[in-house]
């Protein structure tokens, strides 16, 4: 497998656009988390209304998966219930580490797929889920 395929063009485009990034000047919840092992870094600025995201926010020092993964979440958290999210960062895991299905509802994820033969590459992808996980309580 080339970079290319690791770092593909979807990818880079995520990256790119950054749907979500900017941290929201008023929030029910923020939180950050980092990998001690690639030093990427992710705040994540949530907004609530009955139960579902009303809005998110996203900071990202990190590596070009790690930004991606969080212009998804940029794109599909608004609307989802904690429930859902925590089901989708489940699937996630699962797709990386075994081949499994794309997150229903999350179909940018599947460019995600060359990931899973470089497991040293998953936290990249899994950070921001985490951060949103976490958020959720």
């Amino acid at each position: 497998m080339s970079m290319e395929d690791l770092y593909n063009r979807t990818i880079r485009k995520l990256a790119e656009q950054a749907s979500g990034a900017g941290r929201l000047a008023r929030v029910d919840v923020s939180v950050m988390r980092d990998s001690p092992l690639c030093g990427d870094r992710v705040t994540l600025d949530l907004v609530m209304h009955v139960g579902r995201v009303a809005k998110v926010g996203h900071e990202v020092n990190g590596c070009i998966l790690c930004q991606a993964s969080a212009a998804v979440i940029g794109l599909h958290a608004t609307g989802k219930s904690g429930d859902e999210i925590r089901q989708a960062a489940a699937e996630l895991k699962t797709m990386l580490k075994n081949a499994g299905p794309v997150p229903s509802g999350w179909a940018e994820l599947a460019c995600f797929a060359p990931v899973g033969g470089h497991a040293s590459r998953h936290g990249c992808v899994l950070l921001p889920f985490e951060a949103l996980v976490a958020a959720l309580g």
